[in-house]
């Protein structure tokens, strides 16, 4: 039959027309390689591990190009023999099957298309000779054919094969085999079988056929392949009603992955970032094993980071565990939540620096009441109940509060809430919002901001930001001095030797001790600072701590914000983070860091049986000139009256005896003066309080007021049963027994006062 070479002659004749023009848009193999750009850009970690990958191109779904060595020889030889038989003998074009083709369609019968795998790339390649709905022209069809003889030519067989392979659509937004592979089938595409490799080669002539006509051509390839059908149509079925599990791989830093990818921005297709894999699935592994362990105390969510003390690195991001997570969506490390005491050993920086007190000195933890915006504020320890005289490490170390809120209330005003911000906690209110409360924790935070702070904590007092890829660190097995971080590029917030008395007291076992006892979660085989925080009604608890080299920060609670049931930071946040250090160190303990300049250790003995002989750490020019006591804090800054605030109401409750109804008037140590009359002097003084406004003063020595506040004791509701008392003679109806008695039958109530 001559029709082939007559068809061939005639069309090579057309051809002479377009051939130079159509030769010259033909681009090199490497050119179309490195031009193919995947939907997906894969995160790895500081190693080249892929960790996570991001869609950045939603319009299709095209996956890393794949070479024809990583492809299933089965799926390689369904390909060839549905589209092009003869695709490893022709140059380009299957003249005798564009006879055929041609003959038959002269008699209207419908038979396979004569387009090579060539040809059908050169459509693949330009989009101008891509198969329109209408169908191609005379010109386009020669334009194709042009463009597959040159490809033909400069291009390897195997090449051309390849480039199909990985730019052909096959089903709605997939391109690719390498996409149709992992979404349709859940695995790579060197895994496919027989069976498989049909089904693809069968969406190839129509995508988007229905399963019954997908299933029924790829019964057709197998055949040809010398195969039989049976369960063919089925899996066809399964495969096209599959969904998601798609990419595959490693999908281990969802939130983090949001950090380093941007939709819509320009970048490469593989981003490399500062995670290290191997932690990131301890991180991961032991957060949600703790969770689980915690299921039956209504904890559902949590977080982990990991910074890099030198370089600010993020080793580890855990924003929430996956689908075991109530909102598995939400980032746990940048969502804001109330830090609890974590916030504390920041007030106790400040006031080290400013020298208003040491870790020596000796703080009273009993009952007082603060002033603010808002009302009285009654602070609490946790276990509610009260230490009395305890040192500035002991208090801070076993997380007393009513020691932290004196020491706020040393402080200037907003200087608490200006250090904060200045390491980073971009807090969204006042400082007049929070007021005292602040040094408990009443701010919301995120918890990488909060970490990183402590990360400053451990570098000295200088702050610097993190960063999601890996930058250049110093030598790692150094010990560093406090002051000197190794690496560390950013501005000085804290005094070094301020930063290292915290520091020290974080890691002091000895002083954490009353509060959390000698063997807890928060003990370590090394060298480590750290600290718990619970908010209020146990809706997040933290443990947020250091070693020489990294700092590690763990939130536990609910993303709803609800309550947990008895679950604080040592119970809930802190063996997270206790397991993380461990796995760090797990080569070499960590070691303390060396005082700055101008920190120096002297010996000290603490009054009472407070703490034993011991060695402290002063600041330059607040150690004692001797070894000797520390003093307490009220004799180290004046403060005026303690409590009552001023506008304070005290109700009257006749259920609670006398003696525990007394209202203790607290300030530095000079005369209380109540409505003009002298009723005693020193630093407290406990009233037998009487319903009715007063006026309290509190005078110096020398006769000055230091401060005046107003307050009322209430006791109207009871007026009717009790009997008037008898002033300086007894009368009919009066009550001529004692004042306590009176007192007794409308007492105020201690328990709570408001403004």
């Amino acid at each position: 039959m001559r029709t082939a070479p007559l068809l061939a002659g005639v069309i090579g004749l057309m051809l002479g027309l377009h051939a130079g023009p159509a030769a010259a848009l033909v681009p090199a193999f490497e050119e179309v390689r490195k031009a193919h750009l995947p939907s997906d850009v894969t995160v790895t970690d500081r190693h080249g591990t892929p960790v996570q990958t991001v869609r950045t191109d939603h319009s299709v779904r095209r996956l890393a190009w794949v070479p024809l060595a990583e492809m299933s020889p089965a799926l390689l030889q369904a390909i060839v023999l549905s589209e092009d038989r003869r695709f490893w003998e022709h140059s380009g074009v299957d003249w005798g099957a564009a006879a055929h083709s041609a003959f038959a369609n002269l008699w209207n019968t419908r038979t396979r298309g004569a387009s090579t795998l060539t040809m059908q790339l050169a459509g693949l390649l330009d989009e101008d000779l891509a198969r329109p709905a209408q169908g191609r022209s005379v010109v386009q069809k020669l334009g194709q054919v042009v463009v597959a003889g040159t490809l033909e030519s400069r291009w390897q067989k195997s090449q051309i094969l390849e480039a199909w392979m990985n730019r052909v659509p096959l089903r709605g937004e997939i391109v690719g085999v390498n996409a149709m592979a992992q979404t349709m089938f859940g695995k790579h595409p060197s895994g496919l079988d027989t069976q498989e490799a049909a089904i693809a080669a069968a969406l190839v002539r129509a995508p988007n056929a229905s399963p019954e006509a997908v299933g029924e051509r790829a019964c057709g390839v197998l055949r040809s392949m010398g195969q039989g059908c049976e369960g063919v149509r089925v899996r066809a079925a399964q495969a096209l009603a599959r969904r998601g599990g798609m990419p595959l791989g490693e999908q281990i830093a969802p939130h983090f992955a949001r950090q380093v990818v941007r939709p819509g921005q320009p970048q490469a297709t593989v981003v490399r970032s500062a995670l290290d894999a191997t932690l990131q699935r301890v991180a991961v592994r032991t957060l949600r094993d703790r969770l689980a362990e915690l299921s039956g105390r209504h904890v559902e969510d949590g977080a982990v980071v990991v910074l890099d003390n030198a370089s600010g690195e993020v080793l580890a991001w855990v924003g929430s565990v996956g689908e075991a997570s109530s909102a598995p969506q939400v980032d746990g490390v940048l969502a804001r939540r109330q830090p609890g005491s974590t916030l504390k050993p920041f007030a106790y920086g400040l006031a080290f620096e400013q020298r208003l007190m040491t870790p020596a000195t000796l703080i009273d933890d009993s009952p007082t009441e603060v002033s603010t915006a808002a009302g009285v504020y009654q602070p609490r320890n946790y276990d509610l109940g009260y230490k009395g005289l305890v040192s500035a490490r002991t208090a801070l170390a076993s997380s007393l509060n009513i020691p932290a809120v004196r020491v706020s209330v040393m402080l200037p005003p907003d200087a608490l809430f200006e250090r904060l911000n200045a390491l980073g906690l971009a807090l969204p209110h006042t400082a007049g919002h929070y007021g005292h409360s602040l040094a408990l924790g009443s701010a919301d935070v995120t918890l990488l901001s909060l970490t990183n702070a402590y990360r400053s904590l451990a570098n000295g007092g200088v702050y610097a930001p993190v960063k999601t890829s890996v930058g250049t660190a110093g030598p790692a097995g150094a010990t560093a001095a406090a002051g000197s971080p190794r690496g560390a590029a950013g501005r000085r917030v804290m005094e070094p030797g301020a930063a290292f008395l915290v520091a020290d007291i974080l890691a002091d076992p000895a002083a954490r001790a009353m509060t959390f006892g000698l063997d807890s979660a928060l003990a370590t085989r090394g060298h480590a600072a750290v600290k718990t925080g619970t908010s209020k009604d146990m809706r997040d608890n933290w443990c947020i701590g250091f070693t020489d080299r990294y700092t590690v920060g763990v939130w536990v609670g609910n993303a709803s914000g609800a309550p947990m049931h008895d679950v604080s930071g040592i119970s809930g946040a802190a063996p997270v983070w206790q397991t993380l250090v461990e796995h760090l160190h797990r080569g070499r303990p960590s070691r303390a860091v060396l005082p700055p300049a101008g920190v120096q250790t002297v010996r000290i003995t603490l009054p009472g049986r407070v703490e034993p002989v011991r060695e402290e750490h002063f600041l330059a020019g607040t150690a004692p000139a001797a070894p000797g006591t520390a003093a307490t804090l009220a004799s180290r800054r004046p403060m005026g009256i303690v409590h009552p605030a001023d506008g304070s109401v005290f109700a009257l409750d006749p259920d609670v005896p006398p003696p525990s109804q007394r209202i203790v008037f607290e300030g530095e140590p000079g005369t209380w003066v109540l409505g003009g009359r002298r009723i005693g002097q020193g630093p407290r003084l406990a009233w037998s309080p009487w319903p009715g406004r007063h006026e309290l003063e509190l005078r110096a020595a020398d006769g000055r007021v230091l401060q005046a506040v107003r307050f009322e004791v209430r006791g109207a509701t009871l007026a009717a049963q009790a009997k008037r008392p008898c002033r300086n003679q007894p009368a009919p109806g009066c009550d001529s027994g004692s004042r306590a008695r009176q007192i007794q039958t409308s007492a105020p109530s201690s328990a709570w006062a408001m403004k």
